[in-house]
């Protein structure tokens, strides 16, 4: 194994926030099975820039829902259908860890408690934050704010490109994929799920 004790650049501000330097030997090794020279100066850093990228990716790990929700419930003044869509995701194929991205769309019918639009996002990268397969994130955040809401029903819609099709493989790059998960009025009630269904159009 090569030694890359060299690599690490204390006090330089592009790599203060990395923390333990974990991940930048691996990395280095990797790049060098790859048949590249991890010395030369435009790869020298690559180790850290990787590191540093691939925890913000995947800090979904050590992010909790209660946490990102820090009391943004509300009591509920009505049981309208609220429809958040179009919020943008990134994550990472956990079969070739490259990446998919799309859009998340949420309706929920409120029970009690309402929450803070801006919440949903935050629960969406709580999840596509992480290694992930799209149809297992799009239930993964469905049950999330199901538990957190306890709404009459919540609707979860994700739509999205994945780089491992558009790359590699079949190689077809105006590819897409679609899943859903329905809870409560939306699995019951077919004009519940259509309504829904209507307004992500």
């Amino acid at each position: 194994m090569r030694d890359h004790a060299h690599l690490v650049h204390p006090g330089d501000p592009e790599f203060d926030e990395v923390g333990e330097v974990e991940l930048t030997h691996l990395i280095s090794d990797l790049i060098t099975g790859l048949g590249e020279d991890v010395d030369r100066e435009g790869l020298v850093k690559t180790p850290h820039r990787v590191e540093r990228s691939l925890k913000f990716l995947t800090s979904g790990y050590t992010t909790s829902v209660d946490e990102v929700l820090n009391g943004a419930l509300f009591a509920a003044e009505g049981s309208e259908m609220v429809v958040v869509k179009g919020i943008e995701f990134y994550s990472l194929c956990e079969h070739h860890m490259l990446p998919f991205f799309g859009t998340a769309h949420i309706a929920y019918i409120p029970g009690d408690t309402i929450l803070g639009l801006s919440k949903f996002a935050r629960v969406v990268d709580v999840f596509a934050r992480r290694m992930q397969v799209q149809e297992r994130m799009t239930s993964q955040i469905a049950d999330a704010l199901e538990r957190s809401l306890k709404p009459r029903g919540i609707a979860v819609v994700t739509e999205a490109s994945h780089l491992c099709m558009m790359m590699r493989g079949v190689e077809k790059q105006g590819s897409s994929t679609r899943t859903s998960a329905m809870r409560g009025a939306f699995k019951d009630d077919a004009r519940t799920r259509q309504e829904f269904l209507e307004a992500i159009r």
